[in-house]
């Protein structure tokens, strides 16, 4: 059975699925749409994503799609280790500008449902880091947008000391939060 915890920001939520196994290895059944389905999480998903990181301190994000290819994701680790970060960014939301923080690992095999509305990123916590991701809606390049993940009005507590990130200048110069304004989802 898949366990699904609300995190801090009840919207986005850790979703663990139960292994099975003996000492051949395990088995995981990472995805079940009636499974989940059943728990009200009814996701259509239309595109899987890989990413690998070869350097511990590798930052991807903060980064969003705005309507109308606003996505869902479904993000887990399948080398290595990440401290995943989502931020609610949607106008009237009660927890507008809040973020909340998840480690997810291979060994552990957590996922993290980052919803629309809300901005993703994260940060490579081991060498050699590889995750997997599944969007509900296309890449669309003309709705991409994203937030400083420095920004000192958000203040996210990364794990690793910037002076040990390596993120690509795009990222470097994405906007702070107050110079965002109203996106809408």
């Amino acid at each position: 059975m898949t366990t699904i915890t609300p995190l801090a920001l009840p919207e986005v939520l850790l979703i663990t699925p139960k292994r099975h196994g003996d000492a051949r290895g395990w088995f995981s059944e990472t995805w079940s749409r009636p499974a989940l389905a059943a728990a009200g999480l009814d996701l259509d998903f239309v595109q899987d994503n890989q990413a690998f990181s070869a350097a511990r301190g590798t930052l991807r994000g903060l980064h969003f799609q705005k309507a109308p290819y606003a996505q869902a994701k479904l993000v887990r680790v399948l080398r290595g280790a990440i401290y995943d970060v989502a931020v609610d960014i949607r106008p009237g939301s009660a927890t507008y500008g809040r973020w909340i923080g998840a480690e997810l690992s291979a060994e552990r095999g957590d996922q993290l449902l980052v919803p629309r509305g809300f901005a993703h990123g994260y940060v490579t916590l081991v060498p050699d880091t590889e995750l997997f991701y599944k969007v509900d809606n296309r890449y669309a390049p003309e709705a991409e947008g994203g937030l400083l993940w420095r920004d000192p009005a958000l203040a996210v507590d990364w794990p690793v000391a910037e002076a040990e990130i390596t993120a690509n200048p795009r990222d470097r110069a994405l906007p702070t939060l107050a110079e965002l304004g109203r996106v809408a989802f």
